[in-house]
């Protein structure tokens, strides 16, 4: 299990922040760095979410592509409208490397085949793949 320094940042309970957390492991950044920063960058978020804390699931897409460009790290999408899956959460689907993967309703941080999360996310390795950020 890894929360990302979620418990060192003094944070206690559960919380919706899978993307503080994969961002925070995939990067190696401070886990109270990546929350301020999606805090500030949730503030100007448009439609129902907007405000809304990274602890409670609320940050959109576009908010962590804005992010997560900013910081150099690229979007590689493995899906498309009619695709169909072709790329699923296991090791062999995924190319080596500190990934951010969006899946459905959550975002996972993968090291090398490794999924690094608080619980196995991957559905029996049946979970499909949106895409990926990665450096």
């Amino acid at each position: 299990m890894n929360d990302g320094g979620r418990k060192n940042a003094g944070y206690r309970g559960t919380a919706g922040d899978c993307v503080v957390r994969a961002i925070t492991i995939a990067t190696e950044k401070p886990y109270q760095e990546v929350y301020d920063v999606l805090f500030r960058l949730n503030q100007n978020q448009r439609g129902k979410k907007r405000g809304a804390s990274p602890r409670d699931g609320g940050t959109k897409t576009a908010t962590i592509r804005k992010y997560m460009t900013s910081i150099g790290w690229h979007w590689n999408p493995t899906m498309t409208i009619g695709s169909g899956c072709r790329v699923h959460l296991k090791a062999d689907e995924l190319p080596s490397g500190r990934l951010v993967v969006r899946v459905s309703k959550h975002v996972v941080a993968v090291i090398d085949g490794v999924i690094h999360d608080t619980y196995d996310c991957s559905r029996d390795e049946t979970r499909c793949v949106y895409g990926y950020y990665s450096k």
